[in-house]
């Protein structure tokens, strides 16, 4: 069993909030730590995919009277909105009896519908807490290169074999398109959403041209923004917006996009193996989009971040805002023997950063000048949390 880094961080905003929501993509291991905890504690756990269950709480407020005391657990939550409406009174009956804490966890597959349905009926009784697919932390940095070409979905990191790997990643895309999709998103044929998110696949990293994407697939570019904000709120995509700042610059305002796991962008492509990733055309934007999403992962929840880039050629993959004034520019390479651009250090000039790093494809750390450091994955981790005077859980 591997221990999930997001546990304590759960079980805190379980003792101080009456509700908690639990997000993440599906498969990725939430039932399994909501289960974990459930053994603790007195607990009923209600999977609302399964009509039985779904049937159980018909009567919402006579099925939770009946297991007061439990910590209830609803998975799958988005399939039932209307489940919130009726818990409001629920919960506020329970606070005014003294029960303030751990009354329900909902564990949930998307994001944006999840916050929408919650927070209109829930406002200030429900914390959020997401689920990320395995990262560098819980696996430790001799599993990077594994980590990078499976992706972090437990089941297809810890498969004996890179054949059954892919296979459980190419399931779990054709469960996506033909059955889950279908249930909460437009109603385009599943070929279509493959193609698209296959072509998502190819321009891991690059600016997002919903022009170029719809001539490709022959659909008008609003079709496609609205496919892109669907794979987002699905949590399946990061769309890492420009930085934005007073410079005077004229800066690219378009978003990139990056394929959250890297191991579905590989199955996506069919790249099997290492060896065939590193021979890939997508290596580059696969280990970048890699590096962010960790990155991302183990920031505070009040930092800011995006990409830097002007029309002059200024650019910088991942700029962080800690606060207090400590900005963070990152570059990213793969090669053990990385080369800055000029446009890095005019990116830095017009940014002033407080750190400036290159993360690079090896394990070592050394300078590349005066002001820039090459440090590995673990080591850009490690100089991160050395401006943090108080670590946080990451933004979503």
């Amino acid at each position: 069993m591997i221990r999930r880094v997001l546990q304590p961080e759960l079980l805190s905003k379980l003792r101080h909030n009456p509700a908690v929501v639990l997000m993440g993509p599906r498969q990725v291991g939430k039932t399994t730590l909501a289960l974990e905890l459930a053994s603790e504690r007195k607990s009923v756990y209600l999977d609302l995919e399964r009509p039985s269950d779904l049937a159980k709480i018909a009567d919402v407020e006579w099925f939770c009277d009946l297991n007061k005391g439990n910590l209830l657990i609803f998975d799958e939550v988005q399939l039932a909105p209307n489940l919130f409406a009726p818990l409001r009174g629920v919960i506020d009956a329970r606070i005014r009896a003294g029960d303030r804490s751990a009354q329900f966890l909902f564990l949930g597959s998307a994001s944006i519908e999840l916050l929408r349905q919650s927070s209109e009926t829930l406002a200030g009784r429900v914390a959020y807490c997401e689920l990320r697919p395995f990262d560098l932390r819980e696996v430790g940095h001799g599993a990077l290169n594994k980590l990078w070409h499976r992706g972090g979905f437990p089941e297809s990191f810890i498969a004996d074999s890179d054949t059954r790997s892919l296979d459980w990643r190419l399931d779990l895309i054709r469960t996506y398109l033909e059955r889950y999709m279908s249930q909460l998103g437009p109603r385009v044929p599943a070929e279509t959403l493959r193609r698209f998110w296959t072509m998502l696949a190819h321009s891991q990293g690059q600016v997002f041209n919903a022009s170029a994407l719809g001539r490709g697939l022959g659909l008008r570019s609003v079709t496609i923004s609205r496919y892109l904000d669907f794979m987002v709120n699905l949590l399946l995509v990061r769309r890492l917006q420009p930085w934005t700042s007073n410079l005077g610059k004229r800066l690219i305002r378009a978003p990139k996009t990056y394929l959250r796991d890297s191991g579905i962008c590989h199955a996506l492509l069919g790249i099997g193996s290492l060896n065939d990733l590193l021979g890939h055309p997508v290596v580059g934007g696969s280990w970048e989009g890699f590096v962010i999403e960790t990155i991302i992962g183990t920031l505070p929840r009040h930092a800011r971040f995006g990409y830097y880039r002007t029309s002059g050629g200024a650019e910088v993959d991942l700029v962080v805002d800690l606060g207090a004034g400590t900005l963070v520019a990152i570059e990213i390479k793969r090669s053990r023997a990385p080369s800055v651009s000029r446009g890095f250090f005019s990116a830095c000039e017009d940014l002033k950063p407080t750190l400036r790093l290159v993360v690079h494809g090896g394990g070592e750390s050394f300078p590349l000048s005066r002001e820039v450091e090459a440090v590995s994955l673990d080591g850009a981790l490690s100089r991160i949390q050395d401006f943090l005077p108080i670590t946080g859980s990451a933004t979503t």
